[in-house]
């Protein structure tokens, strides 16, 4: 029986299958031994054997898990090459962010904006806690580079963001103390995650502990994932970063063999594409720098 992940705790599944003539069931499964180490994450799409009734106590098995679509993927820094698979299949990364209280990670949301870009997904930035501070620096940053964004207060009603997100499978990340698991409490009123305050240095502390899909309201689905401080990019290569800032890939297409795209490179077109251009064009690029000096992907082979 064909069914999604919509919660994984300590290796053992919540799937919700489609019982014909009934509604949706959500099952309790474990992994099949001969999938091996083949992990499962929520969004995959599975087939199961065994008990699929949802009843206490039941107990299925997943055989079969499909081959994903998209995957958003990190690891646990960037000298870890070991890459671990956070969520499966989902359309749209909603990275959120505060205007202030905390200040903009602008490294993470870089980050965040290249893991898209290389599993597949559409990336969407929310920018919070607009009654506090202006989000117009964060929108000019990425003025230009194609992405999506919408900005939300702790009071005005989310329209804006419901409209992007309906219809759509949703993973929303974002460091503690931005105001996610409040922003997916507004948005699924009984989905009740816990929601921590911002300590005086800034940092909220850790208040999701699972990743888990909840339904929207008018259609769509959204999947919150715990707050989390560093999103490594060991697995990622110098060619999906370059993909994540599309106006740069082109100006680049004017180096030469082998150019690794830093400032060190002597004949590298970039920086006359910069010079050429507004100061945004700049900041830009000190960000495809930094975040290609930190995924290692700067040897003469890329």
């Amino acid at each position: 029986m064909p069914g999604l992940v919509v919660a994984v705790d300590r290796g053992r599944m919540t799937v919700r299958v489609e019982d014909p003539g009934r509604n949706s069931v959500e099952v309790t499964a474990m992994r099949a031994r001969e999938l091996g180490r083949h992990g499962v994450v929520v969004g995959d799409r599975v087939r199961l054997v065994g008990d699929t009734s949802g009843r206490p106590d039941s107990l299925a098995r997943i055989v079969v898990i499909e081959e994903r679509t998209t995957s958003l993927r990190r690891t646990a820094d960037d000298t870890d090459p070991t890459e671990r698979v956070v969520v499966a299949n989902a359309d749209q990364l909603v990275i959120v962010t505060a205007v202030a209280d905390p200040e903009p990670a602008l490294g993470f949301l870089d980050r965040c904006l290249v893991a898209a870009y290389a599993g597949g997904l559409e990336p969407l930035l929310c920018l919070t806690k607009t009654d506090l501070a202006s989000p117009r620096s964060l929108l000019d940053r990425y003025a230009g580079l194609e992405v999506d964004a919408v900005a939300v207060s702790r009071q005005a009603p989310l329209e804006e963001l419901v409209a992007r997100l309906r219809r759509r499978m949703s993973v929303l990340v974002g460091q503690s103390g931005v105001g996610k698991s409040t922003l997916v409490n507004r948005l699924v009123p009984d989905a009740d995650r816990a929601t921590g305050e911002v300590t005086k240095i800034g940092k909220g502390r850790h208040v999701s502990s699972s990743a888990v899909l909840l339904d929207l309201p008018g259609g769509g689905t959204v999947i919150d994932t715990p707050g989390i401080r560093s999103f490594g990019l060991a697995h990622v290569t110098a060619e999906d970063v370059l993909v994540a800032f599309d106006d740069v890939a082109e100006a680049a297409v004017d180096c030469p063999p082998g150019c690794g795209h830093t400032a060190a490179d002597p004949d590298c077109a970039l920086d006359a594409w910069a010079d050429a251009g507004p100061p945004g064009r700049r900041e830009r690029l000190a960000s495809v720098r930094r975040l290609l000096d930190a995924v290692g992907q700067l040897d003469p082979g890329h």
